[in-house]
């Protein structure tokens, strides 16, 4: 394994490149990371950068989000076929007839979604920044897409919009079962429970504390509880052990993303030795949805 970091590092300096990662992919491969991080961390972090060529360890959307807000950087992703199948559950017909019927409308879309969506959209969010960036939107109708669970969310914090909301779910966080909690929760009667809002509304109901990937780990260093119950995709236990170990974590239905997974060391290796799996956007969207990002950006700030 040291060779092949050597040699990814060596690759690095070549090809003028930096390595993002998602919290959810290998521990191996965030070995090789220069910066690791949630989806909107790594999507500001990448417009901030000097190096023309970013190896973005993820799924694709992701990949497509740096390569809009970068159009004239390299944007390489090590697996193409890491996909995200919440980014496709929307309807485009459905879109334009509520833009068509519902006054006062503003179609936002979370960073998990096609680029197709975002074009559509008028602003995209992350579960990081998904209340603030609602909150500060003109309009008084929300209709978010393409997942309940976190819009559900959001509608519960800003109660002075009215939202219409898609029925689009993340497999891996509704996976999380309310059996699965509760039988947490009697093994370790004393721990504190934090949610992604991702999940389940039963879920986040039973939850001490709800947030985004970051402030999962933020929340956990800053508890005083020795052992949390965590809702969330198992490749965060990696950071959670790392900053904090002298605490017990438990994992309800021990939840993984099977598309974060397939990116690998050796498969960083490739794409900065050859150049492949680069990012290349055609889609007659682009202008608008790079400026749904924009706007994103420029909300949560």
């Amino acid at each position: 394994m040291n060779q092949l970091l050597g040699e990814i590092e060596r690759l690095k300096q070549e090809k003028d490149a930096v390595i993002l990662a998602h919290y959810y992919v290998e521990d191996r491969v965030k070995t090789a990371a220069d910066y690791v991080g949630d989806s909107y961390y790594l999507a500001r972090l990448a417009t901030e950068l000097p190096q023309r060529t970013i190896v973005l360890c993820g799924v694709t959307f992701m990949g497509e989000s740096v390569k809009l807000l970068n159009p004239d950087k390299t944007v390489l992703m090590p697996d193409l076929s890491a996909g995200c199948p919440m980014a496709e559950m929307y309807d485009l017909a459905e879109i334009r007839r509520l833009k068509g019927e519902v006054a006062d409308l503003a179609v936002v879309c979370y960073v998990n979604s096609t680029l197709e969506l975002k074009g559509q959209s008028d602003v995209c969010v992350t579960s990081a920044n998904a209340v603030k960036v609602v909150r500060g939107m003109p309009q008084r109708n929300i209709y978010f897409v393409p997942d309940e669970n976190l819009g559900g969310f959001v509608a519960q914090q800003v109660p002075e919009k009215q939202f219409i909301l898609h029925n689009g779910s993340c497999c891996v966080h509704t996976g999380i079962r309310t059996a699965d909690l509760e039988q947490a929760r009697r093994d370790y009667p004393n721990a504190e429970v934090l949610s992604h809002p991702e999940c389940r509304p039963e879920i986040l109901a039973l939850s001490d504390y709800i947030g985004s990937t970051s402030g999962i780990l933020k929340r956990a260093g800053e508890s005083t509880a020795s052992e949390l119950i965590i809702c969330t995709e198992m490749g965060i236990l990696d950071e959670l052990k790392r900053s904090c170990p002298d605490k017990t974590f438990v994992f309800p239905g021990e939840r993984v993303c099977a598309s974060m997974k397939k990116v690998t060391l050796e498969k960083i290796r490739e794409v900065l030795r050859g150049g492949s799996n680069e990012i290349r956007i055609t889609d007659g969207n682009t202008e608008q949805a790079a400026a749904t990002l924009e706007r994103m950006l420029l909300l949560a700030n």
